[in-house]
């Protein structure tokens, strides 16, 4: 096919064909710009339908906090003495509205991944993507609009005219908009979450405070004031401040002089004591307030408005480019990471001068398949488990339903049992049951050790290797093997004992040459193979004492790959290890390797179990026995056991092989095998001498001490092999307290600046929500380690990982908050306020402690409520409603006094009340 001609002009025909008619020939995209947002757009939707939890939390939150801000500003009064509380509350409104999209960074990383793999397979471009998204969002926004600023509007007595109201309202939607907009290209120009976090923090602060509010414009330093005309809060700050003033007269509550000998004074002898006011007039113009106190002019309204949309148009053009042109952070391959300073000893014995000299010795090679497996490897098992008429059921939709139905069996030392199940009829559902793992439902029917009832060490006693092969990033092979023997491990083995015996795992599975290598997330790292190996040596390094679990171990991986877990296992059997092991479909060659079979079909019900035998003979026999047609010689007997019995697709039986099992003498042998077992093993076992295994049936193996010690061990490591937690938390709060610290840098004694120096607090109070966010990713990371593997194998405490957890953020709070208090305390100014008293050192010490206090809370908050929850968006959500709620009762926004009564224990309940009260009288009190 030469280059050109008739077949390049039929070739461009036939992809003409296939592409959309809108779409260039040239293009590796088949459907056009159009089609693809329509399609993303469609996704999207199915999506929102399909999980609808994070979206409908985020309404009642807004709604929550839309109801309790209002009555918090119940029916303001047409008053002067209204003036701060309505710029309070116009402020808040436009706080919420502002970070009501904070969440989406968290979101769209969340993604991220996804959509860029699927623009490498050209289904659609990324900025499709990115304006199906905005779209999917719109309906949401649309409703908040509604569910927040509504309720908000009315309660509080705003200017209730039909005009200022949908005004109110235009302005709050098209403000979250451009915020979205914000949050968007943050995302986007960004490669890492940690990347994002940070500076989206930063921003939101910068935002805040200068909206207009915190430091009027007359106040704002002339460094600056550049920032306040970038910020689109400040326009919708002013237009509503604009909209809610201009045109009304506001009688005055309090006038100067004030007083008995006073009482006589009328004209121009008198003025209103609020700012704008006239001598003589006994109210005030709201142009003359917003004139004079923020230089707010009525022609800006409108004009504003339009500035904001105009944000909202540029953000959303560079969050489309960012999304189109800037990738995520890509992967570094399947490569071994060593941590700084470590290399694997075989690595180094390779070390050679020149590739093409000749070796000083010959290299030989050994196949590892053919290595023994260490007698002291495999813990002496004698006991046996035996499982009878196990049913399990649970209620889907309000049905109950049976997913396992009377099941039988038995595990044996140096056996291997495979578990076959038809598709859907609950192969993992069955292990889980066995194991002690599952969280619902009912099991019935007896789960017996040596004829006995497990006790609480069984889960501990025993090895699970789940399907998917989940570690902690940061830890090592070694370290990951490590933590297992220690805690898991009989307490009366000594820790040189259980050390020895790592060595020794590494040495059975082939880990040597990356035995001190990083996990890595999937992709980087270690490979699919080694990830395997790995998953199995956490359970070996336990020593499990019963029985070891495996879930579909050769599941996604390659045949070579299969035939060394298999390998491993068969040498783990030979070595005495009792094995029950899920299987799906395998090979006649892998399918050979098991001693036993428990084949379960449709219903949890049981066709058969027993021997396999030489050449699946057994197996096979039993089925043509009972009228099956015979196997043929090249067929694999695993597939051909599920057509006969109608499991396969397209295939059908006549012969109810349920019944057949039950009325079989293979059954009648398993149940007097049961029986004998329930008979004779607690004899056996009552002459076994386990007096000096000390806590042989604890809970968990390990003390709580030695729990704690290593669970805050490993948090530490993990800590520290991701900087990039520790650089983001590091820039988010130096950089916030020096930003705040700056821009009220050396507040004046005056009424404006006693204003100034409590809102810089304030300001550093509004950090805690980004400080919460960053934390709550880490978090989860752990816990999810914890919940599917380290809990239900009782490996430690909840105890020791929450409080592990705790205390390893707190030399990075001591740290930081050295530096916060550093560069917040001193730019302001609160050290000159204390020296008139003479307490410079006692004020600045406690200053700092309250510091402390203020960042070790913010950690405990945070891991309180991410705790409960599924991810850390939904942690994030709760957490900024309960930080909204603690920051409009800390007394700033909202004095006590003019709270009403209902709400004066939620005063006394937020935290930040009593941050605000020590901070503030630590910083300003007995001063002039």
């Amino acid at each position: 096919y030469p280059i050109g001609g008739e077949h390049l002009e039929r070739f461009q025909v036939s992809r003409k064909a296939q592409q959309s008619k809108r779409q260039r020939v040239k293009s590796p995209y088949t459907l056009d710009y159009i089609q693809q947002i329509n399609l993303c757009l469609w996704r999207g939707f199915k999506r929102l339908q399909g999980d609808p939890s994070l979206t409908i939390t985020q309404l009642v939150s807004n709604f929550i906090m839309a109801v309790v801000v209002g009555s918090v500003f119940y029916n303001l009064k047409e008053d002067a003495g209204s003036f701060f509380s309505r710029g309070s509350l116009l402020f808040f409104a436009v706080l919420i509205n502002a970070i009501a999209s904070s969440l989406e960074i968290l979101i769209l990383y969340a993604q991220r991944g996804i959509v860029e793999k699927h623009a490498r397979y050209a289904l659609y471009h990324p900025s499709a993507e990115a304006f199906a998204s905005m779209l999917t969002d719109m309906p949401y926004k649309i409703l908040n609009a509604f569910t927040f600023n509504v309720p908000l509007y009315f309660l509080t007595n705003l200017k209730r005219e039909p005009g200022p109201f949908f005004f109110f309202v235009l302005t709050s939607f098209l403000l979250t908009l451009a915020m979205s907009m914000v949050f968007r290209t943050i995302a986007a120009s960004s490669r890492t979450l940690a990347q994002a976090l940070a500076p989206g923090s930063i921003v939101i602060l910068s935002l805040l405070i200068y909206s207009g509010f915190a430091i009027p414009k007359p106040y704002i330093l002339g460094w600056s004031k550049w920032i306040y005309y970038l910020d689109p809060l400040s326009y919708a700050f002013e237009s509503l401040m604009v909209n809610e003033f201009s045109g009304r007269n506001y009688s005055c509550t309090q006038y100067v002089p004030a007083g008995a000998a006073y009482a006589a004074s009328v004209g121009q002898e008198i003025i209103c004591a609020a700012v704008g006011a006239k001598p003589g007039q006994n109210f005030v113009n709201g142009d003359d307030y917003i004139n004079s106190a923020f230089q707010y002019k009525h022609e800006h309204k409108w004009r504003y408005l339009g500035i904001v949309i105009a944000f909202a148009i540029g953000f959303c053009a560079t969050h489309v480019l960012a999304t189109e042109y800037i990738t995520e952070k890509k992967s570094k391959g399947e490569v071994l990471l060593f941590p700084r300073g470590v290399v694997a000893a075989k690595l180094l014995a390779k070390k050679t001068t020149d590739v093409e000299s000749p070796s000083e010795k010959p290299v030989h090679c050994q196949n590892n398949d053919s290595k023994t497996v260490q007698p002291a490897i495999i813990s002496d098992q004698a006991a046996i488990f035996h499982w009878e008429d196990v049913c399990y059921d649970i209620k889907i939709k309000g049905e109950p339903r049976r997913i396992l139905d009377h099941v039988n069996g038995w595990v044996k030392p140096g056996t291997c049992t495979a578990l076959m199940v038809v598709s859907g009829a609950g192969k993992t559902t069955l292990l889980d049951v066995l194991a002690s793992r599952v969280t619902m439902g009912v099991i019935t029917g007896g789960m017996l050790v040596d004829g006995q009832q497990r006790d609480q060490s069984f889960q501990r006693s025993t090895g699970y290797v789940q399907q998917q092969d989940l570690h902690l990033l940061t830890t090592t092979v070694r370290e990951a093997l490590t933590f297992s023997a220690l805690l898991r491990q009989p307490g009366h083995v000594s820790r040189e004992e259980k050390l020895k015996y790592v060595d020794e795992v590494i040495d059975l599975l082939d880990m040597e040459l990356y035995a001190d290598a990083v996990v890595g997330v999937p992709g980087e790292g270690l490979n699919v193979e080694q990830r395997k190996r790995l998953t199995i040596g956490v359970e070996l390094a336990a020593k499990p004492q019963l029985l070891l679990f495996l879930d579909e171990p050769t599941s996604g991986l390659d045949s070579q790959t299969s035939w060394i877990i298999c390998n491993l296992m068969e040498k783990l059997k030979n070595s005495g290890q009792a094995i029950l092991c899920t299987i799906h479909q395998p090979s006649a060659m892998l399918f050979q390797r098991f001693d036993r079979l428990l084949f379960l079909a449709k219903g949890g019900r049981t066709v058969y179990f027993g021997e396999i035998g030489q050449n699946s003979k057994t197996l096979t026999n039993y089925f043509e026995r009972n009228g099956a047609p015979k196997c043929p010689p090249e067929a694999n007997p695993a597939e051909w056991m599920l057509e006969i019995i109608g499991a396969a697709p397209g295939s059908s039986s006549e012969i109810d092989w349920l019944q057949t099992w039950l009325s079989s003498p293979e059954y009648t042998e398993t149940k007097r095998e049961l029986t004998n077992l329930i008979e004779t093993r607690p004899q056996i076992a009552a002459t076994r001498d386990v007096s000096h295994q000390k806590g042989l049936y604890d809970e968990f193996a390990a003390p709580f001490t030695l729990q704690f010690r290593e669970v805050t061990k490993r948090v530490f490591e993990q800590y520290w092999r991701t900087p990039s937690y520790i650089y983001s938390k590091a820039a988010l709060s130096i950089g916030s307290a020096m930003f705040i610290g700056f821009s009220f840098f050396h507040a004046k004694n005056t009424r404006q600046g006693l204003q100034n120096q409590t809102f810089s607090l304030f300001m550093l109070l509004s950090v805690f929500g980004q400080l919460a966010q960053q934390i709550m990713p880490n978090f989860v990371t752990q816990r999810s380690l914890y919940e599917v593997r380290e809990r239900p194998s009782k490996t430690y405490s909840w105890k020791a990982f929450v409080l592990s957890n705790i205390i390893v953020e707190m030399p990075w709070n001591v740290l930081l908050a050295v530096f916060m208090y550093l560069t917040w305390y001193y730019p302001i100014g609160f050290q000159q306020n204390a020296v008139p008293t003479d307490a410079v050192a006692e004020r600045g010490a406690l200053m700092f402690l309250y510091m402390l206090t203020y960042l070790v809370f913010t950690s405990t908050f945070a891991i309180m409520i991410v705790a409960g929850m599924d991810q850390a968006a939904e942690g994030a959500n709760i957490a900024n409603l309960l930080f909204s709620l603690s920051l409009i009762f800390c007394g700033v926004l909202a004095t006590k006094d003019s709270l009403p009564g209902f709400w004066i224990f939620m005063y006394r309940v937020s935290p930040f009340t009593y941050i605000v009260a020590g901070m503030l009288s630590a910083g300003v009190a007995n001063t002039d």
